[in-house]
């Protein structure tokens, strides 16, 4: 009796130190790392997050952007981070499922450097232009695009979900689309109103809001359906295109070298957040649809939209630089 006692207690001392962790996550400030400029998509996904995470768990929170070279510099600052699972990166897909295999070194491994904690939120990008561009429809666009100066449009970098939307249309098109990338949605836009640049394909938190001031104009969303927050904007696809789909998502990863139980740990901290009211409204009014996945469904839509894209970048014949 006294020898099994003995094997139980050196058992139980033995998970001590995974307990431990978990309970007493976080121990310090999180810093969620954004790989574009203030006033883009995934920053004001992180930054509506971050509020609530003060708000409703009095955690210490820092929205830290690291713009440049399409969310590469994000990526590999979040994995140069202590692997204690503080510092935690807002990945979309061209992160995590396109530069990867469209560049020619982006300098990490998603499939062994990466452990995914949630799916955050899902949404499509919109092909938006200036009130000053003589386009009102999709078609109207593509003529001007097939003049020998093409048109400019505009994305929030190298690798997004908006690049790669365009290059694919131009793909499908054959048209003269010629992309103008920036470092972040914000400066995008910007650079839109101000006519600075005559189109954008912006993910819809930072054109929402402007296309219902009327200060750009929407020409078609490039999801497979149309958005339930805007539903008299046609997809891209009943515009000619059948079959033409690619939307954005963000998810919320780490280093694979933290820890699963502070893996598990920052999953239940984060989906609570997230199933917040106040936080789905406030992603619903930038046209999102708030996920808050399990690790493991977020793993399985990672690897379902990496074989997919990949297989767009192979038969396009797309390299991103």
């Amino acid at each position: 009796m006294y020898r099994r006692s003995l094997i139980g207690a050196a058992a139980s001392a033995a998970l001590l130190p995974a307990v431990g962790r978990a309970q007493s996550f976080p121990s310090k400030q999180l810093r969620l790392i954004v790989g574009f400029a203030a006033g883009g998509g995934g920053d004001i996904v992180a930054r509506v997050l971050g509020a609530e995470l003060t708000k409703s768990g009095g955690y210490s929170v820092l929205v830290d952007n690291k713009p440049g070279a399409g969310g590469n510099i994000a990526t590999r600052e979040a994995l140069r981070a202590p692997s204690d699972g503080h510092a935690v990166l807002f990945a979309n897909v061209g992160m995590l499922a396109v530069n990867p295999y469209a560049m020619k070194d982006v300098g990490y491994d998603p499939t062994t450097d990466i452990a995914p904690v949630c799916l955050a939120v899902d949404f499509s990008n919109v092909l938006v232009v200036h009130p000053s561009v003589p386009a009102k429809t999709l078609g109207e666009y593509l003529a001007l695009a097939k003049r020998p100066e093409g048109i400019q449009y505009g994305s929030s970098g190298v690798g997004g979900a908006g690049h790669l939307a365009g290059e694919l249309l131009k793909a499908r098109s054959g048209t003269n689309m010629i992309h103008v990338p920036f470092r972040g949605g914000g400066p995008a836009m910007n650079d839109l109103v101000a006519g600075h640049v005559p189109s954008l394909i912006a993910s819809a938190p930072t054109a929402t809001p402007l296309m219902r001031e009327g200060r750009i104009r929407a020409l078609a969303v490039t999801g497979a359906k149309r958005s339930p927050f805007d539903p008299d904007i046609p997809t891209i696809a009943e515009q000619g295109f059948p079959g033409y789909a690619a939307t954005n998502w963000y998810a919320v990863v780490v280093s694979s070298k933290v820890p699963p139980e502070t893996v598990a740990a920052l999953n239940a901290i984060l989906t609570k957040a997230l199933k917040s009211p106040e936080v789905q409204a406030a992603y619903a009014q930038q046209g999102m649809e708030t996920i808050a996945s399990t690790q493991a469904e977020a793993a399985a839509h990672i690897a379902r939209e990496t074989e997919i894209w990949k297989k767009v970048i192979a038969d396009a014949g797309i390299r991103l630089e």
